[in-house]
């Protein structure tokens, strides 16, 4: 199985046990291959501190479910912010387009939860979880 990327969506909706996350668990070995980006990362530590979780329990509570964290480089920074003009009629963050630039310049699919994402046209697989 080849690596997946999980935006900041798709990682809650695993660590709250909301809906949609069970396309991510009960798929053997999927999250054996998921990473999520540094960027994407910070984003589910800040929400879940914002929750009210200690910052230590907050931190490794997101990291549990994931196999890599991967480094946001300067690739990924020009990509993120070239993909402004394509995904501002949408509203997506900094983080979404993190996400994507990731999944791009990896060639992997990436899982959301933002069901906005489904009308995206970019070079990159998107699977959104609900």
């Amino acid at each position: 199985m080849s690596r997946i990327i999980l935006d900041a969506s798709a990682l809650l909706a695993i660590l709250n046990d909301e809906p949609g996350e069970e396309k991510l668990t009960s798929q053997p070995g999927l999250l054996s291959e998921a990473a999520i980006s540094t960027v994407n990362l910070a984003e589910v530590q800040s929400k879940l501190v914002e929750r009210g979780i200690a910052p230590e329990e907050a931190w490794q509570a997101a990291l549990s479910p994931i196999n890599q964290v991967l480094v946001f480089t300067r690739e990924h920074a020009r990509l993120a912010g070239d993909l402004l003009p394509k995904t501002r009629h949408l509203g997506l963050s900094l983080g979404d387009r993190a996400c994507l630039a990731v999944g791009m310049t990896l060639k992997a699919p990436v899982y959301t939860a933002d069901r906005d994402w489904k009308k995206l046209r970019l070079a990159v697989s998107i699977h959104v979880i609900r």
